[in-house]
């Protein structure tokens, strides 16, 4: 627990498509808003979302439990499940986009809260984002690339802050 008795949560983001930036942002936001005190250490694939500006996409090549499902046309159209074969994913060219605008479009159809504004919801609630420094220097980020809250540290400094956590999670 925090030292004021708070209950404390301690994420670690390490992928960044669409579909994985959700779970990060989702129980952080969810945390916060039970006054929590919240953390989210970003390493790796996961640190570009703490970029001014994300741009997230959905890889269902790999993915087989992945729906396509439409976000618009008729009740029965939406609730196909569209089985669409890697090997199709991986040779049509522009699939991934569209895979991307389909999944956007269904979760603004579902009233679906974006990635920017989960994120800016974890700002506001004073959520706390480490951005990881080795893979800053590893992929040539600097501290400018990223919104103006995040923090900059290694691997010592979530774990200062994860070592009292009521929950850590490796997402």
């Amino acid at each position: 627990m925090a030292e004021n008795g708070t209950k404390k949560l301690a994420l670690i983001a390490s992928k960044g498509t669409l579909d994985w930036a959700y779970p990060p942002f989702i129980l952080a936001s969810a945390a916060a808003s039970m006054d929590w005190d919240v953390g989210i250490f970003f390493t790796f694939y996961g640190l570009p979302l703490l970029k001014k500006e994300i741009n997230a996409k959905v890889s269902p090549l790999g993915n087989p439990a992945m729906p396509m499902k439409m976000p618009f046309g008729g009740e029965g159209l939406q609730k196909v499940n569209w089985p669409i074969p890697n090997l199709l994913m991986a040779n049509l060219p522009g699939f991934e986009d569209a895979a991307t605008a389909l999944m956007k479009k269904l979760f603004k159809s579902k009233n679906v809260a974006t990635i920017e504004e989960l994120r800016e919801m974890c700002v506001e609630m004073d959520v706390k984002l480490i951005g990881c420094q080795m893979t800053m220097d590893v992929f040539g980020f600097t501290k400018e690339d990223f919104i103006e809250e995040a923090e900059i540290g290694g691997a010592a400094a979530f774990l200062s802050y994860a070592a009292d956590a009521n929950i850590t999670l490796f997402i």
